[in-house]
């Protein structure tokens, strides 16, 4: 099946094709509508063949569909008919949830996505539940402030790894994983990963887009890896 993943994002949006090696980007911003991104990743994909698409969206998903705004585009996601704009069938997925299907080894994972907030997202034998972890209360504020980039920003590397470590102590305490997988693109400002953790490229939301109409679920087949090889 000839597929093409979205993974929209609040500054880029990336597009990657059944095939192809390397990804395409455009600029995305607080303005765009989903008309506008309709629009820029059909000038995008020009000369790739597809049948269907996957979108990463950067908000909550219920059922395949958004059920609210992204806090870093613009108006008029909820309700818009993607199938009709794109003429093709269209799954729509958290983009943490589709960075998580990507990444995943088998077993009960945590995904968390240490980037301008806190993407989260659990998988249990092959089954996919998108969470909204980022803004519980945490201290005097929320997860996503303090291991978000305002956190970041707001304490410097030092203490934010001791509240990464913390937090994600916590969260795979809470939640019975088996193991948890660190993505997002801050990732790479700690300097070294938790118990329990390995850390995810951002290229496997491109293989959970791919992932997402996999009907075999041949990825959800394996059992959890073992961290201490890696």
């Amino acid at each position: 099946m000839q597929i093409l993943v979205i993974d929209v994002g609040g500054t880029h949006v990336k597009i990657l094709a059944t095939g192809k090696k390397m990804h395409r980007e455009f600029d995305s911003g607080p303005s765009m509508t989903p008309k506008q991104m309709v629009a820029e990743v059909l000038k995008a994909a020009e000369g790739w063949k597809y049948e269907a698409i996957s979108i990463g969206y950067p908000g909550p998903v219920r059922r395949g569909r958004p059920i609210a705004n992204p806090p870093n585009l613009g108006r008029g996601w909820v309700g818009f008919d993607f199938k009709s704009a794109f003429g093709c069938p269209v799954k729509i997925l958290n983009d943490a949830a589709m960075q998580a299907l990507g990444s995943y080894e088998g077993g009960k994972m945590l995904f968390l996505g240490l980037g301008t907030g806190l993407g989260s997202a659990m998988i249990f034998d092959g089954i996919v539940e998108p969470m909204e972890l980022a803004h519980l209360p945490y201290k005097k504020k929320t997860f996503e402030d303090y291991v978000g980039i305002r956190g970041l920003t707001r304490v410097g590397k030092k203490k934010w790894r001791h509240y990464v470590n913390d937090v994600v102590a916590r969260l795979f305490a809470a939640l019975q994983a088996e193991y948890v997988v660190l993505g997002g693109g801050n990732v790479h400002k700690l300097n070294a990963m938790p118990p329990h953790c390995r850390a995810g490229e951002n290229t496997n939301a491109f293989r959970g887009g791919f992932r997402m109409w996999d009907k075999a679920g041949k990825w959800a087949t394996c059992g959890p890896p073992n961290l201490k090889k890696k």
